[in-house]
């Protein structure tokens, strides 16, 4: 069954790829957790490391960076990055 999050995620990635940034805060929310699943949980990863990871689904990974980090799924201390939100798969 198709969730309401899974609609938002196709309309807005193709090929794995973000096409374009919803406007709405509450879509761009789905789709930052859905990126932010690519980083575990307690795990600690240098920023090219974050760079190379966020390259691989936007060519503006440094914007998509900050999304992440401004809106809690990623932190950062001293140059290092952690997941730090988003929903956890059981």
């Amino acid at each position: 069954m198709t969730t309401p999050d899974d609609t938002i995620i196709r309309t807005f990635m193709q090929n794995g790829r973000i096409t374009n940034f919803p406007a709405k805060r509450s879509r761009r929310l789905v789709l930052l957790d859905y990126i932010a699943q690519r980083f575990e949980v307690g795990e600690r990863y240098s920023e090219p490391e974050v760079n190379r990871r966020l390259r691989a689904v936007h060519d503006d990974y440094a914007a998509l960076r900050r999304y992440l980090v401004d809106e809690g799924f990623l932190s950062r201390d001293q140059g290092e990055y952690w997941r730090s939100g988003g929903s956890v798969e059981v």
